[in-house]
């Protein structure tokens, strides 16, 4: 049997840090009010000549080198994210191009926030089929380019950054090692809920910024990530208390505590990174696992339920012993 190994971990942040202060300086707001209903204090913000495939660049050779392999060991690459460069070529084959790369394949998925379970769920498809060896899936995003910086509902949500996991397949008659399993779904007639328009077949032509039913977003999250975890551990055959980690999408601190709460994952089991690098959207979820990893958190062995919910409405889930 065929199993998908994470084998390295990677991520970048870009350097400049705004704070909520610096956003009330600008914006008819406080830190008290976006903390207050976010769990935010700052993001981090991509310079005006960094692009997403630039962080992407960075979380991969960060991830390559946890992996302990060359880029030219990749046989495929898998780029979530909802800011590509360009319309077309895809952003996937401008890193593949970037890395070196001359052999394998790449292509970008547009799933938005859910974009990195997504692209675990079709790497983790691709290795079991024996296709390909070693997958670079990775969540990257500019979310900074598509803010209305005078909206204070949605510019105090989002950061900048990018994360990577190096898959590797092998061979282990344990089926509990490695991704365990994985769902995904999607329901378009909650489209209009949370939406940025702008795209080249739209006619007349609009500004390209986020808008958000909130409200509707929060209901909507919070029920159908319940859900989806615990069809995911029904199918697994796994308990919610076997669980030694839930790394859910880093969107709002109300959300992912109320979820927790649901589902009865005790709160130190959480990790939380919402406050230090906001909505990421697609990025946040290998940025948190990153992090965790880093500070020792998360360890070789640990069972991890991963979640995550985006603008679609699209959402899924992953179960993986790290």
């Amino acid at each position: 049997m065929i199993n998908t190994i994470i084998k390295g971990v990677g991520m970048y942040l870009p350097e400049k840090v705004l704070t909520n202060d610096d956003i009330s300086e600008f914006v008819d707001t406080s830190h008290e009010w976006i903390f207050d209903r976010t769990g935010i204090r700052q993001r981090h913000i991509a310079s005006k000549d960094q692009m997403t495939s630039d962080l992407a660049y960075m979380s991969a050779l960060d991830a390559i080198q946890d992996a302990n392999i060359n880029a030219t060991d990749i046989d495929l690459i898998i780029l979530a994210t909802s800011t590509p460069d360009q319309v077309f070529p895809s952003t996937a084959v401008k890193l593949q191009d970037m890395l070196n790369i001359r052999d394998g394949a790449a292509f970008d998925i547009h799933a938005v926030c859910s974009g990195f379970i997504y692209a675990l769920s079709t790497a983790d498809n691709f290795i079991k089929s024996g296709k390909y060896k070693r997958i670079l899936v990775i969540g990257s995003e500019v979310y900074s380019r598509i803010l209305n910086w005078k909206d204070r509902t949605t510019c105090v949500l989002f950061g900048d950054a990018s994360g990577a996991f190096v898959l590797e397949g092998q061979n282990n008659d344990d089926i509990r090692s490695g991704i365990i399993d994985s769902l995904i779904r999607s329901d378009g007639q909650y489209r209009s809920k949370l939406y940025c328009d702008g795209g080249p077949s739209m006619q007349p032509r609009t500004d390209n910024f986020i808008n958000m039913d909130g409200k509707e977003v929060y209901k909507h999250a919070v029920e159908k990530q319940t859900i989806i975890v615990e069809e995911l551990l029904d199918s697994a055959g796994v308990k919610i208390e076997s669980i030694d980690w839930f790394v859910p999408h880093q969107a709002n601190l109300r959300i992912l505590q109320t979820t927790a709460k649901k589902l009865k994952i005790k709160e130190e089991k959480i990790i939380v990174t919402v406050d230090k690098h906001a909505n990421t959207s697609s990025a946040s979820i290998p940025v948190a696992m990153t992090t965790a990893i880093k500070e020792n958190k998360i360890k070789r062995g640990d069972m991890c339920l991963l979640e995550a919910f985006g603008a679609g409405f699209t959402w899924g889930a992953v179960l993986l012993r790290y």
